[in-house]
């Protein structure tokens, strides 16, 4: 019985895959906190990089390109296994073959890098230098300014020499790096108003 499936770099997918597209009910779109309308990519374009918000929104193309630089980054630690669950169909009495992604394998211990590399590329490509992926760890913010290239190399060696450091926005300076794009004046402190 094998349990594990591995891929090689040459059989490595070249497009992400987005269910949205081949949903038959496309799921309700995110609303504007502000116009309580359906978000555009253009109201994400202050938070994240443009090409991200355009994915993030795109209800018609399954597949999207992987870019090649992305792809490369990838086989730095991809493919990682696919792993057959056989204890989990047997608990559950299933025919069915359950298989699930090992993504501990990879350098950081999970999947995190899957969307922190994407991310840290199309920032590059819209020229943005200073980047917080959203995956929540500074170690995987740390790897995709330094290590690999990216972003900046220099970045590895200021975070090892204590230069670099984590930075708070105040909440006068989140305001203000919203205004442009937010009547944050209208909204409401309290979630109950909303």
């Amino acid at each position: 019985m094998q349990k594990k499936y591995l891929l090689s770099e040459e059989e490595m997918p070249r497009q992400w895959y987005n269910i949205q597209a081949e949903m038959p009910t496309k799921p309700l779109p995110p609303l504007n906190p502000v116009t309580k309308e359906p978000l555009s990519a253009e109201d994400l374009y202050p938070v994240f990089a443009e090409e991200l918000c355009r994915q993030e929104l795109n209800y018609k193309d399954a597949w999207i390109d992987i870019p090649q630089k992305v792809l490369d980054m990838y086989k730095y630690y991809r493919c990682t296994p696919l792993v057959r669950a056989y204890a989990l169909e047997k608990a559950l009495g299933t025919p069915a073959h359950i298989y699930f992604k090992n993504e501990s394998v990879s350098p950081m211990g999970s999947h995190k890098l899957n969307s922190a590399i994407p991310q840290a590329y199309y920032c590059k490509e819209e020229g943005v230098t200073n980047i917080t992926t959203e995956t929540g760890e500074e170690k995987v913010i740390l790897f995709n300014l330094s290590g690999h290239g990216l972003i900046d190399m220099g970045s590895y060696d200021k975070y090892f020499s204590g230069d670099l450091r984590n930075y708070e926005l105040s909440d006068d300076e989140i305001v203000g790096n919203l205004q442009d794009s937010i009547d944050v004046d209208s909204l409401h402190s309290d979630p109950q108003d909303c």
